[in-house]
Order: C-alpha cells, then structure tokens, then sequence
C-alpha cells in the first residue's frame, strides 16, 4: 500500500505564507502525478493545483499567481508553496498522489488532509 503524510498547515494572517508538504511512501515502482485538492465546510472538494511527472504544473483559477506547486521526485514529495493568503483560502487541504506498483497496477492515495486557517 501507500501512504501520505502531510505537514505544514496552520494558522496564518490574511497576506501571509505557508508551505505544505506531502511525502509518499510504501510499494511504489514510480509516480505520474501529484496534486493538491482542498475542501470547505458545506462546498465540494476541488483542485488547487496538480504538477505531472514532467513537471508542468496546472492551478485552479482561485489560486493562479498566488499558489506554486513543486516536487522532489528523489524524495517522493510533492510541495505547494501559498503566498498571498486569503480567508477564502481556509479549507482542509488533501495530498492526492497516482502512479503505479507495479508495471499492472496502479495507485490512487490520499492524505489525511491537514486544516488551513486564515484570519486575523
């Protein structure tokens, strides 16, 4: 199986920063693609941004030129880097990663989700 940790989510000021990272681990032959997904209370889950395995990176429109998601393949770790922070931006933020076993099987794994705050 594989599994996500998460680390980096808080409490921040309106304006701020913060870094989440999320790392894999577990029987994994390779990885095609990583993204981050978040969710508010009462509104569905949907995509902050997502980067494949070579290293183009997609945004959602609520999060273009405030958000940069990057990843260390080395490292199986999957980054996104949030400036510009707004109380919109609060929500619980999930690491979803796909790749593959092995050669026949492939993956879809999700982190535990790690809770963003945005307020004064």
């Amino acid at each position: 199986q594989v599994q996500l940790v998460e680390s980096g989510g808080g409490l921040v000021q309106p304006g701020g920063s913060l870094r989440l990272s999320c790392t894999a681990s577990g029987s994994i032959l390779s990885i095609d693609d990583m993204g981050w997904f978040r969710q508010a209370p009462g509104k569905q889950r949907e995509l902050v941004a997502i980067i494949i395995s070579g290293g183009s990176s997609h945004y959602g429109d609520s999060v273009k030129g405030r958000f940069t998601i990057s990843r260390d393949n080395a490292k199986n770790t999957v980054y996104l880097q949030m400036n510009s922070l707004k109380p919109e931006d609060t929500a619980v933020y999930y690491c979803n990663v796909n790749g593959h076993i092995d050669y026949a099987r492939s993956f879809s794994s999700w982190g535990q989700g790690t809770q963003v705050t945005v307020s004064s």
